[in-house]
This record gives C-alpha cells, structure tokens and sequence, in this order.
C-alpha cells in the first residue's frame, strides 16, 4: 500500500480543501495511506543565512522525502496559490528540495464556479522550478467549484460524478507514483543539479 502526502495549501481554518483531503483520506483508505500535514504553522520565508530549515519545515520536508507521492489541496487568491503555500514552497526549495522527482498530485477546491483552475496552473509552473523539479502528474487537473455546497454535513462528496471523477485520477496517480519512482531510482541527475543549484547564480 503506498504512503501519500497530503498537504493542504491554506491556512484557513475553515477550508473546503481540508474538507476534500479528509474526504480522500476516507474514501481511498484502502488503496493508500493518506497523512494530511497543515502548514499553518510554517514562518513565512525568510532567506537564512545558511540553509537550515526551521523546524515545523524540517518536519514537512523529512514526511515528504519518506512519502510515495505528495497531493497538494489548494484554493484560489487572486488567481493564484494562497501565500503561505508559496512561502512554504521557498522553504523546501531554498534548504533541502525535498520535492525532486517526487510524484505529485495537485486538487484544489473554490467557492468560485472555476474552482483553482488558474491556481493549479500557477502550482505547476512553481513545482517546476530549478530548485523543486517535482513530477507533476500530467493532464490531471481535479476541480471543485462552488465548494461551500459541495459537501454535505459530514464531510461527503454529493456529486457522484465528481466522486467517479477522484477515483479515476487516484488511480492514475497510484499508477504514475510507480512508472515516476522507477525512472527516478534509474537515475538521480536531478537531484544533484538540485544540490548544487543557488538562486544567486541563476
């Protein structure tokens, strides 16, 4: 059974993301082992002067060096990923870039009727960059839209489309975290393009 990940991308306390990953976490519980880490505690970034992570990074970055694969849960700001997801994610590539080559797997939740649509293009394109190198799986956009109504009162998906929909891009994910960790153990270039990579070089 693989171990995922689940990071939601808000400090919110009152997220429907948290309500979609909790709801994932239920209803995959018997194809994968789902452990959600809220990064509400995490300091925004703050380039050190060496690479050391704070602690409450350090504790995400080793979950996800020992995860299978990550998903990250994000609403919408202002047509982009919430703050302290970024800043999160300048954490991890700036000390330790616990996400190369890991298989990730992006979902987003919004009260709008387009859901993070624009959120999660932006995600790729961060989860791309020099210092993260994640593998995003390709063609898997999962979207709710007007998420305030999505759920019922505990914590179910109404739309069994929408439920249909999950199961499918799950499975894929599962099949994709495989064929990703093997090309990655063929080889760890980008790993080490990580390692030495520095923003002030770039």
């Amino acid at each position: 059974m693989k171990n995922f990940l689940a990071i939601l991308g808000t400090n919110s306390d009152h997220s429907t993301n948290r309500l979609l990953l909790q709801f994932m976490q239920r209803h995959f519980a018997e194809q994968a082992n789902i452990e959600i880490f809220e990064i509400k505690n995490i300091p925004a970034f703050n380039k050190p002067e060496v690479k050391q992570a704070p602690h409450e990074v350090q504790k995400l970055t080793d979950k996800m060096r020992e995860a299978d694969g990550v998903i990250i849960s994000s609403p919408e700001y202002n047509h982009s990923v919430p703050a302290i997801l970024k800043s999160t994610l300048e954490w991890v590539s700036y000390t330790n870039q616990a996400l190369v080559d890991k298989p990730v797997m992006l979902t987003g939740a919004s009260y709008g009727k387009l859901g993070s649509s624009r959120a999660q293009s932006h995600l790729r394109q961060i989860l791309d960059s020099p210092e993260l190198k994640a593998r995003i799986m390709p063609s898997s956009e999962f979207l709710i839209g007007y998420s305030l109504q999505a759920f019922d009162n505990n914590g179910q998906l109404k739309d069994q489309a929408k439920i249909e929909e999950l199961e499918q891009i799950f499975k894929d994910f599962i099949q994709f975290v495989e064929i990703t960790n093997q090309l990655v153990n063929a080889s760890d270039s980008h790993q080490k393009k990580a390692t030495n990579f520095s923003w002030e070089t770039h």
